[in-house]
């Protein structure tokens, strides 16, 4: 369902089309995950588990900064609703893990990105590019089948 949502016409309708050019949203550092960062962790040897843990607490928080900045009557609004409750559902089976369960450096990154003090280390990032890169790593993680 997941992967449904983020396929490439909806996300470049809804987070590129319906947004004015350049337009982008304030995200702190750390909200940005990208395939190299995962090379760089897995290099690391940080676990699978601990990778998905990581992906889902920043795609999660990428897609409330997105929803965020939108009124609700913004023809995207719905479909990024549709998202965060894809992302609720999938966090009741990410809810067991607790930070102490995970490899230090991703209980570290996941506790900056929920922290609200971060405001210095903030980046301008395109809505489509979270929503890319999202995807991305989701496919790393999970393999093409994903069943979320």
């Amino acid at each position: 369902l997941l992967q449904d949502k983020l396929q490439y016409e909806m996300r470049l309708q809804y987070m590129k089309h319906y947004f004015p050019i350049d337009y982008t949203v304030q995200v702190q550092y750390e909200e940005v995950l990208r395939p190299s960062n995962i090379t760089r962790l897995r290099n690391g040897t940080v676990s699978e588990a601990a990778l998905r843990y990581l992906w889902f607490h920043i795609s999660s928080q990428a897609v409330l900064r997105i929803r965020e900045v939108l009124p609700e009557k913004h023809p995207s609004w719905k479909y990024t609703q549709e998202l965060c409750q894809l992302f609720d559902a999938l966090g009741k089976e990410y809810s067991k893990y607790r930070q102490t369960d995970v490899e230090a450096v991703v209980a570290d990154l996941v506790k900056l990105v929920h922290s609200e003090g971060a405001e210095s280390r903030r980046k301008a990032v395109r809505p489509k590019a979270l929503l890319d890169n999202c995807l991305k790593v989701m496919r790393m993680l999970y393999g093409v089948p994903c069943e979320w």
